[in-house]
Parts: C-alpha cells; sequence; structure tokens
C-alpha cells in the first residue's frame, strides 16, 4: 500500500452548514467534500455549495463529488463554486474523468466501489486504468447496489493491492472506535468520513469530528 510518509490526510465530506465546515477547518481537516448529487440527503445546490466553499481557508481543499454529472453541469459548477479537486463518485470512464477534469482545469479523484466478488488483483487493475489517464487519488468505497456512497458500510480491507504507485483514500464506514486499525492495516495516503461524524445525515456531530480527528493524529505515533 502506499506507504505513510506523513501524517494521514483527513477529508471530512458531506457539509450542508456554514458551522460545521469552520468546526472541521478550526480542526485541521486536509479537506471538506461537497455533494452535488440531488438524490443524496447531504447535496447542497450550487449557491449553498459557493457559501460554504468560501468558508474554507487556503491550504485546505475543496472536494465537489460529483455523479455521473453531465460535463456542462460540471463546467457550470466550476464557475459558481470555489472547489479545488473534483471527486469522481458514479459510473464514469477513465477517459470520461480525464476530458471533464481537462476541461474545468481541476485535479481529480475517482471513487471505486469494492464488491464482495472483488479482489486485489481487479481493484488493482482498476486503479492502474484511472492512475493512467491522471487521477491524482484513488478513492475506494464500499460498493451498494443502490447507492453511490455515504452507506456507512465497511468493506475488506484485505483486498487492498499492497504496490501502488497512486495514493490511496479510504472510505466506507469509518469511525473514530475503528479509524485507527484501518489506518494500521491499510497504511494509506488518507481517511475520508462523512456518516461517522454525524448525529443525523449532512448534520456534523463536533465531539464524533474532534475524536475522529485525534485518533487519526494519534495512529501516526
Amino acid at each position: 500500500m502506499h506507504p505513510t510518509k506523513h501524517p494521514t490526510a483527513i477529508k471530512f465530506c458531506g457539509f450542508t452548514q456554514a458551522d460545521d465546515i469552520q468546526a472541521a477547518v478550526a480542526l485541521g481537516v486536509d479537506a471538506v467534500g461537497l455533494v452535488f448529487y440531488p438524490p443524496s440527503p447531504r447535496a447542497v445546490t450550487v449557491e449553498q455549495g459557493a457559501i460554504l466553499a468560501r468558508l474554507v481557508p487556503p491550504f485546505v481543499s475543496v472536494v465537489a463529488l460529483v455523479v455521473n454529472i453531465p460535463e456542462q453541469e460540471l463546467v457550470y459548477l466550476s464557475h459558481h463554486v470555489g472547489f479545488d479537486i473534483v471527486q469522481f463518485h458514479g459510473d464514469e470512464s477513465a477517459l470520461a474523468c480525464q476530458l471533464m477534469a481537462n476541461r474545468v482545469g481541476k485535479r481529480w479523484i475517482k471513487a471505486l466501489r469494492v464488491r464482495e466478488n472483488d479482489t486485489a488483483e481487479t481493484i488493482a487493475a482498476q486503479i492502474a486504468e484511472y492512475h493512467a489517464y491522471g487521477a491524482s487519488a484513488i478513492l475506494l468505497d464500499a460498493y451498494h447496489a443502490d447507492q453511490f456512497g455515504g452507506t456507512g458500510q465497511v468493506f475488506d480491507w484485505g483486498k487492498l493491492p499492497q504496490t501502488l504507485d497512486i495514493p490511496i483514500i479510504l472510505a466506507g464506514g469509518l469511525t473514530a472506535e475503528n479509524v485507527a486499525k484501518a489506518i494500521a492495516q491499510t497504511r494509506v495516503y488518507g481517511v475520508d468520513v462523512s456518516g461517522g461524524i454525524e448525529y443525523a445525515k449532512g448534520q456534523k456531530d463536533r465531539v464524533k469530528m474532534r475524536a475522529f480527528v485525534q485518533t487519526v493524529r494519534a495512529a501516526n505515533f
């Protein structure tokens, strides 16, 4: 796996409230994620996203999570919301990700949903394809037939390939209670959490956020 040569990067995702973003930034997270996928209970509009993104200071990345978004909608989003990275979280091909990210001039991450029948070899093959087309990182999440992420489910971390040349971000059912074990087992570049720091969908819990950050930081020493 990608060796941990620095503190594990932390991304909090699914923000809908200004005070939640401010609290996350105060805790020192590396990235905040905004969901631009209307069916999601954590979705925000372009107008809401623009307001939330302006609350994020320099050197903290704003990640725009999109699912099978048409190119023109992504262009519109990029013109109105100050995000830094696109997270393609749907069924987008490697070529489609590359073309759309180039169109808006942004770095990009591809989320891959790990299925029960996936193996380290099948996952590595998917990662290699997206890496070849310019992905900055790959996010691995649990597969759900009806949901594109945000399921709160953990997949088998033992399936992660051991040698990769691209940063891997681990998602899916992470909490302050299991993230230290996840980091120790996988040595991923970063971790991504949404439901594990909430008291309701899109509503962040201050105690859970703080505990998650403290646990991740402690796991690196």
